[in-house]
């Protein structure tokens, strides 16, 4: 059975409060197919609220990435009851070959990074050539969407390339389609990232499906 890694966007579990119309869509589809998942789960507004506070009472990056990584557990326990007996008995950290029958739910794991970087050594540890990034954007673009109104989406895109466009730096709290970190992993390992809209359930079964969607693909 093939085995398919999905990084869930805590902006998608939780963007200013729990997002429950997606959560019961999210179920459905990932019981109606015949893959095996390991969803790793960010942390969301929460997150960023706390590691908001830690940096204002003046604590180390080391601390705030700690408290983010505490809130990819909550939002990761939510989604392991999502799925009762289907998903695998707890909540995992530590990236490693796993045995499970059809869902393992997975947080954050170590400061430095974030649960981008967890999804990309799922992938290596179970040998799986991809990773599904489910966030609140529809692809990469060729410049930031948020300042300039005639950014072009990108279909396709080489590593190199991709991290030309984004910070080479990590900081908790980072808000990149790929995180830094990650995505060296990733070139490293020759493992294609799937830039999605979470939002959009559609797009994800076309991408798994290998037919044509709407998103990025980063190799």
């Amino acid at each position: 059975m093939t085995t398919v890694v999905l990084s869930l966007g805590g902006s998608i579990i939780n963007p200013k409060k729990i997002n429950i119309k997606f959560l019961k869509k999210f179920k459905k589809l990932i019981l109606s197919r015949k893959e095996k998942f390991i969803i790793v789960c960010g942390g969301g507004k929460p997150a960023r609220e706390y590691q908001n506070a830690a940096k204002k009472l003046g604590l180390s990056t080391k601390s705030q990435d700690k408290i983010g990584i505490t809130a990819t557990m909550l939002n990761a326990q939510l989604v392991k009851e999502l799925f009762g007996n289907k998903a695998y008995e707890k909540v995992l950290q530590e990236p490693k070959k796993t045995k499970f029958t059809k869902i393992a739910i997975a947080a954050g794991w170590k400061p430095g990074c974030s649960t981008d970087k967890n999804a990309v050594l799922w992938a290596k540890k179970n040998s799986v050539r991809k990773v599904f990034n489910l966030s609140n954007i529809n692809n990469v673009y060729d410049k930031d969407p948020k300042k300039y109104k005639n950014a072009k989406p990108i279909k396709k895109i080489k590593w190199k390339e991709y991290m030309k466009k984004i910070t080479n730096k990590w900081k908790p709290g980072l808000s990149t389609p790929f995180d830094p970190i990650a995505s060296k992993l990733a070139a490293k390992l020759k493992i294609k990232a799937y830039i999605l809209n979470g939002k959009k359930l559609e797009r994800l079964e076309k991408a798994l499906d290998e037919k044509k969607f709407t998103g990025t693909i980063i190799e």
